[in-house]
């Protein structure tokens, strides 16, 4: 008996973690228990790959616990970060729809439970309940206009300002205020290599702008955590990086 009210729990917590999840949103509650029950948790320790670039699997994930970094390998075997991936996020749709080997290699950044949602599944929902066939639309936008911005911000910005857009962008997504409208911690779990990939910079660049910025009081940089300690001062920074590029191009 025990273990049926356990798993009716397991059950309900899921549904109510799933309401906070963008496609699953807008879902009845009779809805939301059909999915929850399709759904396979599975736990991945730090530092350990969800799965490769170029493999041939299909299922997507919804990150329920902890934070993932998106990683584009080359030919050469250089990584570059593309974008990183926490709570209420949803991973892997793009093989799970069009079948297409993995574009990149998805690995966990701390310790991660994830639900997994095969592609039958996942199609299944697509075609069975509207409301959620939109709101997963919505959430492949969501992601094409990030990639739009990024570009924009490649073309527009140099060095420091793109990290600082970047910054910004994970200030709103996973960062906690320490005070209001001024100080936030950002934790990415990311080291300088990692953050020069993510903006297609040398560590050498990062290192120095980094140093740079501390000792103007703007960001500290300390054991993969990210302090931004006054955001007016880093968005008036942020103009002036704009200003510079367009004037000489540098960086």
């Amino acid at each position: 008996m025990r273990t049926s009210e356990t798993e009716s729990e397991i059950l309900s917590q899921r549904m109510a973690f799933l309401e906070n999840v963008a496609p699953f949103a807008g879902l009845r509650r009779s809805e939301l228990s059909i999915v929850a029950e399709k759904l396979k948790p599975k736990k991945y320790k730090k530092k350990e790959i969800i799965f490769h670039q170029e493999d041939d699997s299909r299922s997507a994930f919804i990150i329920m616990k902890g934070t993932l970094r998106v990683v584009r390998i080359n030919q050469g075997g250089n990584e570059t970060t593309i974008n990183v991936y926490s709570q209420c996020d949803i991973i892997g749709e793009f093989s799970a729809i069009d079948e297409q080997p993995r574009s990149c290699m998805i690995q966990a950044v701390e310790d991660c439970i994830l639900l997994q949602i095969d592609r039958k599944e996942l199609l299944h929902l697509i075609r069975e309940m509207p409301d959620f066939a939109i709101g997963f639309i919505k959430l492949i936008i969501q992601k094409l206009r990030w990639t739009t911005s990024f570009a924009e911000t490649i073309a527009q910005y140099n060095t420091p300002g793109r990290l600082l857009l970047i910054l910004l962008h994970f200030k709103d997504k996973l960062g906690r205020e320490i005070i209001r409208n001024k100080q936030y911690e950002i934790d990415l779990y990311m080291n300088q290599t990692d953050l020069a990939s993510l903006v297609g910079a040398r560590r050498e660049w990062v290192n120095r702008i980094l140093k740079d910025w501390s000792q103007k009081g703007l960001i500290k940089h300390e054991k993969g955590i990210i302090t931004l300690l006054d955001l007016p001062a880093v968005e008036t920074e942020l103009a002036r990086s704009k200003d510079i590029f367009s004037i000489d191009g540098m960086m």
